[in-house]
């Protein structure tokens, strides 16, 4: 490399393919080649569903590409970062998504013996408590989201946070007393 395109560059620069990306779009092609294969079987672990996967994969490098300047190195793999967008979109799309039926497989189902009225309170008691579950603050709501939707181990919802997984594992206990409370409130409120 000659001194002028070195000039006023750190060496970092021209070594990290991430420092790189912070300035150059096409420079990210880079970090893609390196970290795709492995983010898509993230998502394809959870996901379940071939072009659900790709397409989720492709979510979380579109999210990384337009982050990528706010990106700071902590001390940690970039891939951790990549893996914190992949298990963030994962849980979006789950958050987000509407159970389909065909009307095939509808008509070919048994008739269910619930009773409507108990089918209507089993849905506001699961969806109370994920409101609940909104209303928490930002780190409990992530790890209860990271461990009962997205159904990670308290290791991955660890490394997700960037917490220990006995950190994880508090967030959530802490979570679940506070969820307690807050619904068993809701419950007396609602009966008077």
């Amino acid at each position: 490399m000659s001194p002028v395109q070195h000039a006023g560059i750190p060496d970092a620069f021209w070594r990290d393919p991430v420092e790189r990306a912070k300035t150059d779009p096409a420079a990210f092609g880079e970090l893609y080649d390196r970290y795709s294969a492995r983010i898509y079987r993230f998502v394809r672990s959870r996901i379940h569903d071939d072009g659900l996967a790709e397409d989720v994969t492709a979510d979380v490098f579109m999210s990384a590409l337009r982050g990528i300047r706010n990106y700071q190195d902590q001390g940690r793999p970039f891939s951790c970062w990549l893996y914190r967008i992949a298990a963030n979109a994962v849980a979006s799309h789950y958050r987000n998504r509407r159970p389909q039926l065909s009307l095939d497989d509808a008509i070919a189902l048994p008739a269910l013996e619930m009773d409507p009225a108990d089918e209507v309170i089993a849905r506001d008691r699961v969806r109370a408590v994920w409101q609940a579950i909104d209303r928490l603050p930002r780190q409990q709501r992530a790890a209860m989201i990271l461990k009962f939707s997205d159904d990670l181990t308290m290791e991955d919802v660890g490394a997700v946070l960037g917490k220990s997984p006995a950190a994880a594992k508090l967030l959530i206990y802490r979570a679940v007393q506070r969820l307690r409370l807050e619904l068993a409130r809701d419950l007396v409120a609602s009966a008077f």
